[in-house]
């Protein structure tokens, strides 16, 4: 759509010249009846006739006739000479009689199949055409240069895919020229700075276009300007590395500009909106243009129609003046930067049928758009609106029900926002709606029953919310042009009779998260057009029956994982879905033997089931083309077959969690576009493959859990951008090459653990910058533990952006990295915050020596496990350093000296063992260290306190003074109560009586304060005598 707009300026500019040249063929031959074509220009037609191909018999009337009767000819009524030809879907050569016509002024050969042959360097001769239109002819070639002879030339239109230029030295010839077109044709070889002065050599040209032309470089601004008649100018889809060159704002006649993703970067210039004609601006997708919107739509603009300015870096906020672009009719600001709320005098755009302000960072709720309403001749706000689109925004709130009042909108687009509150009933009421999309918000309740009503509506897609309730088949009722319904991950019960048809034909139909089952939908067996179907989790239960691998001749996408479907899989497959691209079939009860699939599949996944028997031997055979291959966690078995290496696309394989056996075929080593290798949990032997270090692209490792042996080999270390290596859990030896450390800078998780392993650790790892996992635990490690380990970055640094380590994705399926990691005295799984873990565990080896202070400056660490080793030394109170820590480890070595009492305000810790180490004193037994039980601290004679049964030295004597202490205090304080309640009792109550006689008064007081006085030094005396 956002095309359109420049195309139709584009052929109507076309048409003008067309209309023009048809009207003065037909003007010339208006007495063509009577006048008879000259026989030289007989002659030379029928001469050329001879080169076509004409099996439709189009050129019938070419006979011995008047030539100016012909199909195609037009003469000039006077002199009877052939003045134009308009000639088309023919094939052939063209012969150079046609140099004959002297008085030819128009030719158009376009759309015509000349099957490769180069454009005649004899049209160069034609040197009386004024329009020459040899566009989609089939052409093919370098354009001659000969066609800058022509300088009566005023239209040129060569557009083609299939031919190129060496320079345009010739354009400067084509003095007249007002209409250039040459879209598709290859310019790559003409740089910025000729283009730019060829042109400036064409002072009546008006139309340029020159789209998808490779055209590259930066664009020239010459020193004088002399195409100023330019009124269309169409550089689209080409590859500059340009600014906006500054003579564009100089061309007053400029009417429509589009350079739309043609990389163009810098600042947007103001001047564009102060040239007094432009009506379409069109430069999308140049991702680098910037502007600030404030300044950029504060005045100007007054003929502006069509503006696309979305792919840029558009910035600030939309101010209210926007409204004042009262000619808009689409307006497309999508995939910028664009921040505030959206201001309500877009209302005022009474012409508006388009507007996109999707993917952006606009808040607040969505405006009615009131202002301004009386300025529309309907006296209603936007009138005229087909697309209404702010999806992928942060907009808040309900949607509005005045939305109901854009009677003519078309589309709506609100996904991915934080709307929140129910569907509105009323937009059952927009009867011309034919896309809805509301996907990826806050939205509860249950879906409009009115939605049914819709009966234009074409795509419906509320996935992603939080809605429930039924759906029954009056929300269906009158949507017979539906072909995308899209409802999966909310928690919809679909509620239809048995014998329910659906009153449409759907492409794609999303339903995953929905309750449909426990049977399989038997409604679907009518879908015949269905290339898109997720059922996935629907709570289906049972067998696939036979009919649904009939069901589409056209599928191509196919889900139905995390349901309870059994039974075998038909096999081979029905050749019916041969055209599916992805099926995923995880996560059910299906057994019995891996099916043979048909050729074609970029994605299989039938991981999570109880197939067994062998992988087919000849699998690649039948799935050469396929990307990603899960088939981890069933029952198969045998070896890994080397037809597995003929997989020349293949992204991820996925193996693990199965009974393989036998070595890793050295095939594998040819998938070079693999980037995930996972045959974990297996049985499978042999020393790890040299030759994998040839998968230059592999990002992820897991052979973990397997009877591996052997040394690490060195080739491994080509493998530079691996980010996750799982090695546990084997029999693997040796000593760990100094190489891992700066041969692997992007590795973020590094599992050694269960081996055997030996030697001191490498001083290297520290250089593993992206390092977050190192579990090198149940090894045989010796040495002390290196404080390099306190360089590691990653771990230094508090990891608080939670990014999922996705590999291979592919339409929704990807490849989720999953790790289990020993914490809190536990094997844990990480999937989702795998990303937020950082994990040191050097446990159950032979490491001696202290605790490096360096480690407590890893600000970021989680998990550190350092126990059933032979350390020595003192718990360092910087240990409190690591406020990120939620599992310490220390237990089973030497340690000594006190628990620092800083521990305690390590808030996030959830697991600590100190036990079985010679550590001695007082607990700590303050704030978070209360959190845990006496078994954190057992196995240290030295130690005491609670929670430990254990009593410290002097405790008792503590306890019994304390108690005296309390028993003293309590006689003191009921000694010093009822002194006091006595002793007021005595002042008030004579008090009310004797401020009646003055003279008692004053007596009375005096004898009080006396007493005061003398009770005061009594207490004072006491007190000293029990203090010493």
């Amino acid at each position: 759509m956002r095309a359109t707009s420049m195309e139709n300026i584009s052929q109507v500019g076309l048409l003008i010249l067309l209309i023009y040249g048809l009207l003065l063929a037909f003007s010339v031959n208006i007495g063509a009846l009577a006048i008879e074509c000259l026989a030289s220009d007989h002659e030379a037609l029928l001469d050329f006739k001879n080169g076509f191909k004409d099996p439709q018999k189009r050129l019938s009337s070419w006979r011995n006739t008047n030539c100016c009767h012909w199909h195609g000819i037009y003469c000039n009524n006077i002199t009877g000479a052939v003045v134009a030809i308009d000639l088309h879907n023919l094939s052939g050569v063209l012969r150079p009689s046609l140099m004959k016509l002297k008085s030819l002024s128009h030719l158009d050969l376009s759309f015509n199949t000349f099957s490769g042959i180069p454009i005649p360097k004899f049209f160069g001769s034609l040197v009386d055409l004024q329009y020459l239109n040899l566009s989609n002819a089939g052409f093919a070639g370098v354009i001659p240069p000969h066609l800058g002879n022509l300088s009566r030339l005023q239209s040129l239109d060569l557009n083609s895919f299939s031919l190129q230029v060496e320079n345009l030295q010739w354009v400067p010839g084509l003095v007249s020229l007002k209409h250039l077109a040459m879209d598709g044709v290859n310019l790559s070889m003409v740089e910025g700075t000729d283009l730019v002065s060829s042109l400036n050599q064409l002072p009546f040209l008006m139309e340029l276009h020159l789209s998808s032309c490779m055209l590259f470089g930066y664009i020239s601004s010459p020193p004088s300007l002399n195409f100023t008649s330019l009124s269309v100018i169409d550089l689209s889809s080409n590859s500059f590395v340009s600014m906006i060159p500054d003579w564009l704002v100089n061309i007053s006649t400029l009417q429509h500009i589009d350079i739309s993703n043609s990389g163009l970067y810098g600042k947007l210039p103001l001047g564009l909106r102060y040239l007094p004609k432009l009506q379409s601006l069109n430069l999308r997708d140049n991702n680098n243009l910037t502007a600030n919107c404030c300044q950029l739509f504060m005045g100007g603009w007054e003929r502006i129609q069509v503006l696309d300015l979305g792919g840029n870096m558009l910035n600030g906020r939309l101010p209210s003046s926007f409204g004042n672009l009262t000619h808009l009719t689409y307006l497309d600001l999508s995939y910028n930067t664009i921040v505030g709320v959206i201001p309500s005098s877009i209302g005022q755009l009474c012409n508006l049928n388009m507007l996109d302000l999707s993917e952006n960072n606009l808040t607040g709720t969505l405006p009615e758009f009131l202002q301004g309403i009386d300025n529309c001749p309907s006296r209603k706000s936007l009138p005229n609106l087909t697309y209404f689109i702010m999806s992928y925004n942060q907009l808040y709130g309900k949607i509005p029900d005045w939305l109901v009042q854009l009677e003519n909108l078309a589309g709506i687009g609100l996904a991915y926002n934080l709307l929140e509150g129910p569907i509105p009933v009323s937009l059952g009421s927009l009867q011309n709606i034919v896309t809805l999309e509301l996907e990826g918000n806050k939205l509860n309740g249950t879906l409009p029953v009115s939605l049914g009503q819709l009966s234009k509506l074409s795509r419906l897609d509320v996935s992603s919310n939080q809605l429930t309730g039924m759906v029954t088949e009056d929300h269906f009722s009158k949507l017979s042009k539906l072909t995308n319904l899209l409802m999966s991950y909310n928690s919809f019960t679909l509620n239809v009779s048995d014998n329910w048809i659906p009153p449409f034909q759907a492409y794609v139909l999303h339903m995953g998260s929905c309750t449909l089952g426990p049977t399989f939908p038997p409604w679907l067996k009518s879908q015949s057009i269905v290339t898109n179907l997720d059922f996935s989790n629907a709570s289906i239960v049972g067998f696939i029956p036979n009919w649904f691998w009939d069901i589409s001749s056209q599928l191509t996408n196919l889900n139905m994982s995390h349901n309870e479907l059994r039974g075998w899989l038909p096999n081979p497959i029905p050749i019916a879905i041969s055209s599916v691209y992805a099926l995923d079939l995880s996560f059910n009860l299906l057994d019995g033997p891996l099916p043979v699939i048909a050729p074609g599949f970029d994605l299989l996944d039938l991981s999570h089931n109880f197939f067994s028997g062998e992988i087919p031997f000849n699998i690649s055979q039948h799935m050469h083309y396929v990307q990603f291959l899960y088939l981890s966690h069933n029952q198969l078995h045998g070896e890994i077959p080397s037809s597995l290496g003929e997989m020349s696309y293949v992204i991820v394989i996925d193996l693990s969690g199965n009974n393989l056996t036998g070595r890793v075929p050295l095939s594998l080593s040819n998938c070079t576009f693999l980037e995930v290798l996972d045959l974990g949990n297996n049985n499978l032997f042999g020393s790890i493959l040299g030759s994998l270090g040839q998968l230059k692209l592999l990002k992820s490792l897991h052979l973990n859990d397997n009877h591996f042996s052997g040394d690490l080999q060195p080739s491994l270390r080509n493998l530079s951008i691996l980010e996750t290596m799982d090695l546990g859990n084997n029999r693997l030896s040796g000593v760990i090459p100094t190489w891992f450390g700066k041969d692997f800078p992007f590795l973020r998780i590094l599992i050694l653990r269960s081996n055997a392993f030996s030697g001191e650790l490498s001083l290297e790892f520290s250089k593993m910058g992206s390092l977050q996992v190192l579990d090198l635990a149940r090894n045989d490690f010796s040495g002390h533990i290196p404080p390099s380990l306190g360089d590691l970055k990653a771990i230094g640094q508090v990891q608080k952006e939670n990014r999922y380590l996705l590999y291979g994705k592919y339409e929704g399926h990807y490849y989720e990295e999953s790790l289990e990691i020993y914490t809190k005295d536990q094997m844990l799984r990480y999937t989702k915050t795998l990303s937020l873990v950082t994990c040191i565990d050097l446990s159950d080896n032979n490491l001696s020596g202290n605790i490096p202070n360096e480690i407590t400056k890893l600000f970021g660490l989680v998990v550190l496990n350092l126990s059933r080793n032979h350390i020595t030394g003192q718990i360092a109170e910087t240990m409190s350093n690591l406020l990120q820590l939620s599992s310490l480890d220390l237990s089973n070595n030497q340690l000594s000296g006190t628990i620092p009492s800083s521990l305690s305000s390590l808030s996030f810790l959830g697991f600590l063992d100190l036990s079985n180490n010679n550590l001695m004193g007082v607990i700590p037994y303050t704030g978070h260290m209360t959190t845990f039980d006496a078994i954190a601290f057992t196995g240290n004679p030295g130690l005491c306190g609670p929670p430990l049964p254990v009593k410290c030295l002097g405790d008792d004597d503590k306890k019994q003074s304390n108690n005296d202490t309390s028993e003293e205090g309590l006689f003191d304080n009921w000694f010093y109560l009822s002194l006091g309640l006595g002793f007021a009792t005595g002042i008030l109550v004579p008090y009310f009586i004797l401020i009646m006689k003055s003279s008692w008064g004053d007596v009375y007081f005096a004898f009080v304060d006396q007493v005061i006085h003398k009770l005061l030094k009594f207490t004072g005396r006491s007190k000293e005598e029990d203090s010493s």
